[in-house]
């Protein structure tokens, strides 16, 4: 499923990353991931990610939503666990992926995560 819609994106993970630090960092992904979660669930599943998007004034259509879902969905359950939100927003940041930032925050991923 692509959609077809064009939006503007600034990638800001970087500049984040060289003020909050690694794990500072990587703190400000799992506090952004719990936003998200059904909290029975402890995943994002589409339910939390459409009600919280409502909350935030966001206006998501039902595609939108299944397409993040999908993007980062690893293990096919159709929902995201905290590891996949943290790893999808990495591939989401270009800056990210060019640099040397994953490897600053690749250990400080696995030892907050886990």
């Amino acid at each position: 499923m692509e959609l077809d819609h064009a939006l503007d994106f600034e990638d800001y993970f970087p500049s984040m990353i060289s003020r909050l630090g690694a794990e500072g960092f990587i703190g400000e992904l799992c506090h952004g991931f719990s936003m998200l979660m059904d909290a029975h669930e402890g995943l994002i599943t589409f339910e939390s990610l459409k009600m919280n998007c409502s909350l935030l004034g966001l206006e998501v259509r039902d595609d939108e939503l299944l397409c993040m879902l999908m993007e980062g969905d690893l293990d096919g359950d159709g929902a995201l666990s905290q590891m996949e939100f943290c790893i999808l927003m990495f591939r989401l940041s270009p800056c990210l992926m060019d640099g040397d930032a994953p490897k600053l925050c690749t250990q400080s991923v696995d030892s907050m995560i886990m």
